[in-house]
């Protein structure tokens, strides 16, 4: 009896926990569905629900002809669901599809097999097969035996992806640049508020097999695709230019260089190639040098003292000045000149001929030395002491010293300034001081963009501004114009001189990192040349600088940049007939135009089939597909000779198609 009454109180016991649990979870459940309904209801939407980012299309970057610098194109990647696929369907497939994967893509059909059966074995959802095709080979595949059953029957995975491509490859890489996250670097950078479009979203629900689907038939927020940029850079300078340096920094098998070419009158740069060595010996586009790397320029900078100089009028052309026997002593140590023995006593246009050191540190030390800071006054209004502030990131800072700054300055400082030493510019900056004398002294801002286009409108237009409206008396700029000539005939620069064609400018040979222990045994220099032609009629303004070549292969500025200089201004005489240095810029257009009446032509028809846009202009073919609703992807530059549709099929809006280039 006693027994029996325990296991009824035990029984008792569990009851009432089991009904206060009850009353518990029910309360609970109230709780949930009531006063905390809407937080757990969001909750459960987050995993089944989810706001889609729809990227937006990068915009293309064209060069001044239409042809392709940068385009986004689709990649796609594809993978293997080997579960879903049936016994019977894998077991009829397998060598058929393996035979065209060989067939296609390479490696043995066994090599194919081997990896279908592994991931059959290993129930592996997953699988890599291939990566990196092209829309084409995309299409292609998707045709092969089992992948043509789609993704559920014949397991195949689509992954796509956009990646930006330079149809040109490697030349002017550095200056083009590239998309990188949250940092796009060169034009890429420079003119990415235009390029980058706005992404916009879709909301989706998750479904089965981890699957989502469009909750709605439109986005949330449609994308807007960035719009096209338009540069100055015209690809047959820029690979005129960048095979020119290649050649010369191999042979002389220096650390580094660059080339930049410019338009003379609106400033327009036409080609800059950045190109350093590799541990191996070879060349790419490493950093860009052009832009960024500030030094200190050498006897280039003869050219600015002489102008302030004669600005001043301390000095004319025919100003004599003694440099003894080519040494001479200053605050404690010598200057002295490349020739041996010296030049005697010389007029100073001379000197600027024979870019004697002992003569520009004598005149200019001997006039501004009870007042530096006079001379200093003068580089500044020429704007030397000013960044150009270029789009393009990374300028380097210009340096020229200030007498009030007792850090940088001291009684060497003034004569050190007159031959290039002790300041510091970029090469661009020291070309567009170069390009304002050829430009008989309009101070011009260099300049990437063209214009900025939505399909074939244009959005914005870019004209050439000017910096300086003079940097000089018109009777200073005559003087060193004729100078700068003159050192091509019979100066420094004379082993470049050629009677078919003129040019000016000046050659510079500066000591590098001669602070370094151990100069002496292994000398490094900078080289370079920076001038202008034709030289009566300056069309393009050049600078060529190469630091570090080998001082067994030579290193003075005529021997080692001259001749980039001299094939460059000859190859765009002989191999540019388009680019006639006698036309207005607009001729350079006349291409893209005169092939835009193909667009023109095609743009006011009605059109319910995809229409023929083989022979039209890369640029405007585009514009035509992408006005008819068509997604297009583009391979090469220049004119169109391939189109993946042909033409006459029903146009269908959304669709991709591929135009092959010339």
């Amino acid at each position: 009896m006693f027994q029996e009454k325990h296991i009824l109180y035990r029984f008792y016991i569990v009851t009432a926990c089991l009904f206060l649990l009850a009353i518990f979870i029910y309360i609970k459940l109230c709780n949930i569905q009531i006063a905390e309904g809407e937080k757990y209801r969001a909750l459960a939407e987050t995993y089944t629900i989810k706001n889609f980012v729809i990227p937006a299309n990068r915009g293309n970057i064209y060069a001044d002809d239409g042809s392709l610098l940068a385009t986004s194109i689709p990649k796609y990647d594809i993978r293997f669901d080997a579960v879903t696929v049936s016994k019977e369907d894998f077991d009829t497939n397998l060598i058929p599809l393996s035979n065209a994967m060989a067939k296609k893509f390479g490696n043995t059909s066994a090599y194919w097999q081997k990896l279908f059966q592994k991931a059959r074995s290993e129930e592996n959802r997953y699988a890599k097969v291939i990566s990196n095709l092209s829309f084409s080979d995309y299409l292609e595949l998707k045709k092969f035996p089992l992948f043509e059953l789609g993704p559920y029957k014949g397991g195949i995975i689509t992954e796509q992806r956009t990646v930006r491509e330079h149809p040109i490859g490697k030349i002017a890489e550095r200056t083009v640049g590239n998309d990188r996250d949250n940092n796009p670097v060169g034009l890429e950078g420079a003119f990415n508020e235009y390029l980058q479009g706005k992404d916009g979203r879709q909301v989706k629900q998750k479904i089965a097999k981890g699957q989502w689907k469009p909750i709605f038939d439109e986005n949330e927020i449609e994308p807007q695709d960035g719009l096209d940029v338009v540069t100055t850079i015209n690809v047959n300078i820029q690979d005129i230019a960048h095979h020119a340096l290649l050649a010369q920094l191999e042979k002389h098998e220096a650390d580094h260089g660059t080339v930049i070419v410019m338009e003379t009158k609106t400033g327009e740069i036409k080609a800059v190639s950045n190109l350093g060595r590799t541990s191996d010996g070879k060349y790419f586009e490493k950093l860009n040098y052009a832009i960024g790397e500030s030094h200190e320029p050498g006897s280039t900078f003869k050219t600015m003292a002489f102008v302030a100089a004669l600005e001043d009028k301390v000095i004319d052309s025919s100003t004599v000045v003694n440099t003894g026997s080519g040494s001479w002593p200053f605050y404690g140590r010598k200057v002295s000149d490349a020739r041996k023995g010296g030049y005697g006593t010389i007029s100073m246009a001379k000197a600027l001929e024979v870019s004697s050191n002992v003569a520009f540190a004598r005149i200019i030390d001997d006039n501004y030395k009870n007042n530096p800071s006079r001379f200093i006054n003068l580089l500044k209004k020429m704007n030397l002491d000013q960044p150009i502030g270029l789009p393009i990131h990374g300028e380097g800072q210009p340096v020229i010293p200030d007498p009030s700054n007792k850090k940088l300055w001291s009684k060497n400082a003034l004569p050190s300034i007159a031959y290039g030493y002790n300041v510091s510019l970029t090469p661009l900056q020291i070309l567009t001081f170069y390009n304002a004398i050829a430009n008989n002294g309009v101070m011009v801002k260099p300049r990437f963009l063209k214009e900025i286009r939505k399909w074939n409108t244009v959005v914005e237009k870019f004209e050439t501004e000017v910096i300086n409206p003079q940097i000089a008396s018109e009777e200073t700029i005559k003087i060193v114009q004729e100078v700068l000539k003159n050192i091509v005939k019979r100066g420094t620069g004379k082993k470049l001189y050629s009677p078919d064609f003129s040019m000016a400018g000046k050659t510079g040979t500066a000591r590098t990192e001669y602070w370094m222990p151990g100069w002496e045994n292994d000398p490094r220099y900078i080289s370079s040349f920076v001038g202008y032609f034709p030289a009566e009629n300056p069309k393009y303004s050049c600078i060529v600088v190469i630091h570090k070549p080998s001082t067994k292969k030579g290193y003075y500025g005529a021997d080692v940049t001259g001749p980039v200089f001299k094939s460059i201004a000859q190859k765009i005489y002989i191999e540019s007939p388009e680019i006639d240095l006698i036309s207005d810029l607009d001729v350079l257009y006349a291409d893209v135009t005169e092939n835009s009446s193909l667009y023109t032509e095609k743009i006011k028809q009605e059109h319910n089939s995809v229409p023929d846009v083989k022979g039209m202009a890369g640029m405007d073919a585009v514009a035509l597909l992408e006005n008819l609703g068509l997604y297009v992807s583009v391979v090469g530059n220049g004119k169109v000779v391939r189109q993946s549709i042909p033409e006459g099929e029903k146009l269908i809006k959304g669709k991709i198609i591929v135009l092959e280039l010339s």
